[in-house]
């Protein structure tokens, strides 16, 4: 029933007042009327014209021409099964997400419910959310830590980016890593991520940078990455995470020291015309991840498309049908004559 409430209309249901009247005459029909003012003993030969029918034949006949008249007020009100729907085009932005995998993300200086967890962790779910609301851009993933590693292509399949994201790991004893070289190489996951950029449409193309170090690796400088980036039309958000004490561990480097080069990542920013964050704890990450998706809105249309599928066939077939029997019932039952 529901349904039938959701998609039934009538496209013109101004011809539905006809009802009214049509109910009257049902109803007055039923009445006896006014008795003659004067009696004309000489019509007798208009009787003659017209003859009553059977009673039992009347009782069918009158409902199925009522039947007939409301199916026919109905037609003409063009009922109509009716289906809409909304349809988005999306002018989306093309992001790449350069995302540090380096041992040092294993600090655990993020606090979430009374306890630590690690900043790839942390970092991992606010991407996470952040992807969550941007269904309409093209998105896509590079791991780094001593070289770049592409996890995703740009994409608009968000549950095979986030499977990806969930799926980074940092490197082990075992060498089970997503990258397996050490180091942190900021110059090229920023070429590898511009480079997939390159080739895009889209009218706005940024780069999400999010490192807890400083470049210690790699061909190519992050300054001169990120001019060559600038010069391609890409913004580059640099996110650095990590408190102030959190320190890289003796089982990471012999003199275990704070890595960040904010400098730097403040330069990148400012060359290709973005902004630089950093996040010491992760309601700041994740408010960092908020205002990153407010400065860089997608431009959405909307609009709706109706499809109707006509049912007046339908009630018109029914109204000559009604009225079809209701005529042949009344011819096929005269009254018998007197």
């Amino acid at each position: 029933m529901s349904a039938f409430l959701v998609h039934f209309r009538f496209a013109q249901p101004g011809w539905l007042l006809l009802l009214l009247p049509a109910l009257m005459l049902i109803v007055l029909r039923r009445g006896r009327g006014a008795a003659a003012a004067v009696t004309f003993p000489n019509l007798s030969i208009l009787v003659s014209l017209g003859r009553r029918v059977r009673q039992s034949a009347w009782s069918f006949g009158l409902p199925l021409a009522c039947v007939a008249l409301l199916t026919a007020i109905l037609a003409m009100a063009r009922p109509v099964w009716r289906n809409e729907y909304q349809s988005r085009s999306a002018s989306g932005i093309d992001i790449m997400i350069a995302f540090d995998t380096s041992l040092s993300m294993a600090i655990d200086d993020f606090i979430l419910k009374g306890g630590n967890i690690t900043r790839i962790d942390a970092a991992r779910r606010v991407v996470d959310d952040f992807i969550t609301r941007r269904p309409d851009d093209r998105i896509g993933l590079v791991a780094f830590a001593g070289r770049p590693v592409s996890a995703s292509p740009i994409t608009l399949d968000h549950q095979w980016l986030r499977n990806s994201l969930k799926d980074l790991r940092l490197n082990d004893f075992q060498n089970l890593g997503t990258v397996k070289e050490s180091g942190t190489a900021i110059g090229s996951a920023i070429a590898a991520a511009a480079m997939r950029l390159d080739s895009r449409l889209a009218k706005s193309k940024i780069i999400v940078l999010i490192t807890d170090g400083a470049s210690n690796s790699g061909k190519i400088s992050p300054l001169e990455a990120a001019a060559h980036a600038k010069t391609l039309g890409i913004k580059i958000y640099t996110v650095a995470i990590g408190t102030e004490e959190g320190r890289v561990p003796g089982s990471i480097q012999t003199f275990p020291r704070q890595e960040f080069d904010l400098p730097t990542l403040n330069e990148i920013a400012r060359i290709t015309g973005a902004e630089h964050y950093w996040a010491q704890q992760l309601e700041a990450l994740e408010k960092t991840f908020r205002t990153i998706d407010s400065l860089e809105k997608t431009d959405l249309k909307s609009h709706a498309v109706i499809d109707d599928t006509e049912l007046f066939p339908w009630f018109i077939g029914a109204a000559i049908f009604s009225s079809l029997l209701a005529a042949i019932i009344i011819a096929l039952n005269p009254a018998p004559s007197p």
